[in-house]
């Protein structure tokens, strides 16, 4: 089969099968995204580190109710614990995507909300402000729920995407009222000029990413068509200008969510757009994408578990490698959007493990996180320092999970974070490189995709058995650094020279 072909030169490796442990009693309060139906999208949730201890807090979006910062408190390779962190109380929150906007070394929070969305200034010590006029931030009475970033050259500000869903003022919605987006560009230091995008198809996920690997990063649109009901579809778009690319075959979708990584080993990044009914991932060939076959097992297109045979509907994805064997997994949070009688009311969440052959089995229910609440956006990220990836989840109407990865005869593992002096203190746009046994993983680091919300800190790379490694990087103006020594069990910090 052509589409498995790439995969059989990864090694065979048996370890450990995926397990977790809930330890939702470790967050300090029972946080629920709530709301009617300008919340029956998002609540989305947001995972970095404010304090510098290398620990990730949580942001959580709570719709109607308060959004909630968690500061990390967790021991580690000890319980997941946090504490309640200071933020000023913010309503109509539905996700936020963390990101270091103006270079100070601190990661600054983007809030999306129902009504003008908020910039969050990281000041340390998980201590915010309020920058959202100071810095220019265009101002819409709109419902955002998408978000994507990257440095485009010669600017010292990032440029922002904000992806809207239906137009809540036009009387002749919901359905074909579709609103338009934004694309906020900076001017020196804080934003000036938009570009709109329009049309706009109800976007519920974005995601700017070099996925021909020529140095041109691209916007990626995954729209629902639930409202956009005919004539829209999954959205291409270069930068600069804005100019929409027509030039790849273009697929409709109900549209919820985006990931994306390198499945293959070619250094090319694959595709996963959840829906309703289908989940679609999509094999990068370059010049185009090609989607996967059913028997990869990745459709996860019915409940794993239980007695709902209806339609599954998924809203988050996020690939990682959940028993360091070296192959990265996809955990897809499920859901219905509220009262659907068409689609499953009872929905587990997906964890799909990725097999030597390049193949996806389900271990969602045997690793204990098929819960059948209404789950909307979710981290998958190391919250204990173990190495390996915990998860948590947000839920519509129903409290957040927090769930410790306690997978037995794990793999090595080896993280990746960047660094680099001026602008762009993250590196956004990198490629990094890890070698070991011969093969190369590669990720890019992004900020976007998801549902709702996303992660920035180290990249997580599962290594199987191997001994060693090396990593490079691209930067993300193309220049390639030198191989050097990944130390295994530990975080890498690679320093650009000024």
């Amino acid at each position: 089969m052509r589409v498995l072909s790439s995969f059989l030169l990864m090694p065979a490796v048996a370890l450990g099968q995926p397990a977790f442990e809930d330890n939702s009693v470790g967050l300090p309060s029972a946080h629920v995204y709530s709301g009617g139906w300008e919340h029956f999208v998002g609540g989305g949730v947001a995972a970095f580190d404010c304090n510098g201890d290398d620990l990730p807090e949580l942001f959580a979006a709570g719709g109607t109710a308060p959004a909630s910062l968690y500061v990390n408190a967790s021991e580690p390779g000890g319980p997941l614990r946090f504490s309640t962190g200071e933020i000023a109380p913010m309503t109509g929150v539905t996700g936020a995507y963390p990101i270091d906007i103006d270079g100070d070394g601190h990661l600054d929070l983007a809030v999306l909300r129902v009504g003008p969305n908020v910039i969050l200034r990281g000041q340390g010590n998980c201590q915010f402000e309020d920058v959202t006029g100071a810095w220019g931030l265009p101002q819409r009475d709109a419902w955002t729920t998408a978000f994507a970033a990257t440095w485009e050259d010669g600017k010292e500000w990032p440029t922002l995407f904000f992806g809207n869903y239906v137009d809540r003022d036009d009387p002749e919605g919901p359905f074909e009222a579709c609103d338009t987006s934004e694309v906020a560009r900076p001017e020196g230091r804080r934003f000036g000029a938009v570009d709109v995008v329009d049309p706009g198809w109800c976007t519920l996920s974005a995601l700017i990413t070099d996925w021909q690997r020529t140095g041109t990063p691209e916007l990626r649109l995954s729209n629902d068509r639930h409202y956009y009901v005919r004539g829209g579809y999954e959205q291409m778009f270069r930068l600069s200008p804005l100019e929409e690319r027509n030039a790849w075959d273009k697929v409709s979708l109900w549209g919820m969510g985006i990931a994306s990584r390198d499945l293959t080993g070619d250094g090319l990044p694959e595709v996963m757009m959840t829906s309703m009914g289908d989940q679609l991932l999509q094999f990068n060939r370059g010049d185009g994408f090609e989607d996967a076959p059913y028997e990869l097992g990745t459709t996860a297109h019915r409940p794993h578990t239980g007695d709902d045979g209806r339609p599954s509907t998924g809203w988050h994805a996020e690939f990682g490698d959940v028993n360091n064997d070296g192959l990265s997994d996809l955990f897809i949070s499920k859901g219905n959007v509220d009262q659907m009688p068409s689609m499953a009311m009872h929905d587990p969440n997906s964890l799909l493990m990725q097999q030597p052959d390049g193949s996806f089995t389900e271990a969602g229910a045997d690793a204990g996180i098929a819960t059948m609440d209404r789950g909307r956006g979710a981290a998958l990220v190391d919250m204990n320092a173990d190495g390996l990836l915990d998860l948590a989840v947000v839920n519509r109407r129903a409290p957040m999970e927090l769930w410790r990865n306690v997978t037995a005869g794990t793999g090595n593992w080896a993280a990746v974070a960047l660094s680099q002096p001026g602008t762009n203190t993250r590196a956004v746009g990198a490629w990094v490189e890890l070698r070991s046994e011969g093969r190369v993983q590669a990720q890019e680091v992004t900020v976007g995709g998801g549902h709702a919300g996303g992660s920035a800190g180290p990249l997580h790379f599962g290594l199987g058995a191997a001994q060693d490694a090396e990593v490079r990087v691209i930067w993300p103006d193309g220049t390639t650094s030198a191989w050097q020594p990944a130390a295994l069990g530990a975080i890498t910090e690679v320093a650009r020279a000024p």
